[in-house]
């Protein structure tokens, strides 16, 4: 069984600063590409970041330029450092990961985490 753990959501005023964690554990092979998804109350669940296992990275154009992901692979754990937020950043944040384990490859998701930014 793997388990996507996030944390490091909250509340925190416009122009501030939070940064997401997502800890995998569990029956782990390998992860492969990982990333951040969120969605705000009545809309779709949208990508945030993506990053893939040699590091390349993707991001939505709303967060260019203010949101970093990163991953430590020791850890298999990934990052999502937020600066700069707007009140449209307010969303549940979930992280998403391919994981290659004995039941081979397969997509998970953490349980999410609430970030609010206040005007």
């Amino acid at each position: 069984q793997v388990q996507l753990v996030e944390s490091g959501g909250g509340l925190v005023q416009a122009g501030g600063s939070l940064r997401l964690s997502c800890a995998a554990s569990g029956s782990i092979f390998s992860i492969n590409g990982v990333g951040w998804y969120r969605q705000a109350p009545g809309k779709q669940r949208d990508m945030v970041a993506t990053i893939t296992n040699p590091g390349s990275t993707n991001y939505a154009d709303s967060v260019k330029g203010r949101f970093t992901i990163s991953r430590d692979n020791a850890k298999n754990t990934v990052y999502l450092q937020m600066n700069s937020l707007k009140p449209e950043d307010t969303a549940v944040y979930y992280c998403n990961a391919i994981i290659v384990n004995r039941k081979g490859l397969n997509n998970y998701w953490g349980q999410g985490t609430q970030v609010t930014v206040s005007s």
